[in-house]
């Protein structure tokens, strides 16, 4: 054989090839670096606007921080772009965001959103036709019941709410006060969500708890008038009021009224479902004092994990508190960004199986209640969802239970 001899033409040749195939490197490894569009489908307008403002900035802080800290490494530092649409103010107008969403932004990886249960059920039934990953942090169990896999939720289930909540209850009051409550009211109102979350306690768990119920009075929002509900508290007396209402204003003519008659700043144990009792808004239209005390189950709140966050969101937004909203909306991003380092690409099947084998400890965990890890069951629940309580305390809403979580121990309003 002999010997291949290369001719300075070769060489140049060659030369050539080896400048030409390292431009086509960089100019890949440029591209993997380009920004990642995730997107944040919620009210923007009409009367739930606020919660969707409130969602924006959390998810505007976790995206400024996550991209301030290096970008998704696992393709090359690549950027998260936020983009918003707007859900309105009924199922309609979320539907049509959503078909928007898919049209209009294909590049669109994941999302999170939509706030109101029938929004989300609307929005999910667009997305998952689209491949589109959504998680969300809507209660209704129908949202993870149809056979999805394109949908993640977060929260702990309206039914295991409903369930959990008094149980929880009982725990938190004995070891509060070293007894156990015998009887119990009710003063809510008709909304579905209200309705549901006592459906459980009447079939079953009065009984099983040993609790007598002994006021049980439901009213039509808006409230006109709350003196004759509070009057009949006041003469029954429970060891534990339940108290339901879906609407600040009618929040704020049912402690202002159990305030008048005695019963609230620490008088009697006061507990709601849901936020809308510890909103920032309540405060603001209120005497401080006549908070003193009132309690709420939720399914998110800040905790012992986030260590510094709350002075951290009051910094950079000027909000009072992060709301259940914030904290959860914040946590999503921080699942986006894991489930994209996991999948090293911006292709929604590669983040929806990322999302399907997530095992997280830390982290994005840390902002939601549970076992302190995250992970997704095979119908897109989150595995371990737990509750929180929290309690209004010297003005500010805090987590109180369970101990693990608790920001502070709980006052158990005196008798």
């Amino acid at each position: 054989m002999h010997d291949m001899k290369i001719t300075g033409k070769g060489k140049r040749a060659i030369r050539a090839l080896l400048v030409t195939a390292m431009a086509a490197y960089a100019l890949a490894a440029a591209a993997q670096t380009k920004e990642v569009e995730v997107g944040l489908i919620a009210p923007m307008s009409g009367p739930y606007a606020r919660q969707g403002q409130v969602m924006k900035m959390a998810a505007d802080m976790a995206i400024d921080t996550i991209n301030q800290q290096g970008g998704i490494k696992s393709m090359g530092g690549a950027k998260l772009k936020l983009s918003v649409f707007d859900a309105g103010d009924s199922v309609e107008r979320a539907k049509n965001a959503a078909q928007r969403m898919v049209a209009n932004a294909p590049d669109l990886v994941v999302a999170t959103g939509a706030y109101l249960s029938s929004f989300t059920l609307a929005v999910t039934e667009v997305t998952e036709r689209a491949e589109l990953p959504v998680v969300t942090f809507s209660y209704s169990d129908l949202i993870t019941s149809r056979g999805f896999k394109y949908v993640f939720q977060t929260s702990a289930t309206g039914v295991q709410q409903a369930e959990g909540s008094l149980p929880a209850l009982m725990e938190m009051a004995e070891k509060a006060s070293g007894k156990r409550p015998q009887t119990i009211g009710i003063v809510m109102d008709n909304t579905a969500a209200s309705v549901s979350f006592v459906k459980p306690m009447r079939d079953h768990q009065f009984a099983k708890l040993g609790l007598k119920l002994v006021v049980d009075e439901t009213f039509t929002p808006p409230l006109a008038n709350a003196t004759p509900l509070i009057q009949k508290v006041r003469s029954a007396r429970p060891d534990i009021l339940i108290l339901l209402p879906t609407v600040i204003s009618d929040a704020k003519l049912l402690l202002e009224k159990m305030n008048e008659f005695g019963l609230g700043r620490g008088k009697l144990p006061t507990i709601a479902n849901g936020a809308a009792i510890l909103d920032p808004d309540l405060r603001n239209n209120m005497n401080i004092e006549q908070l003193e005390g009132v309690m709420a189950v939720v399914a998110n709140w800040t905790t012992s994990a986030q260590k510094d966050f709350v002075a951290e969101v009051k910094a950079k937004t000027n909000e009072p508190w992060p709301t259940q909203h914030f904290v959860t909306t914040y946590g999503d991003i921080l699942i986006f960004k894991a489930a994209l380092e996991a999948a090293g690409k911006a292709d929604r099947k590669a983040v929806a199986q990322a999302l399907h084998t997530m095992n997280l400890n830390g982290g994005a965990a840390n902002f939601f209640p549970g076992n302190g890890k995250l992970r997704f069951e095979e119908n897109g629940r989150r595995a371990d969802a737990s509750l929180l309580i929290v309690q209004w305390q010297k003005g500010v809403p805090i987590t109180v239970y369970p101990p693990k979580d608790a920001l502070a121990g709980p006052a158990w309003p005196k008798q």
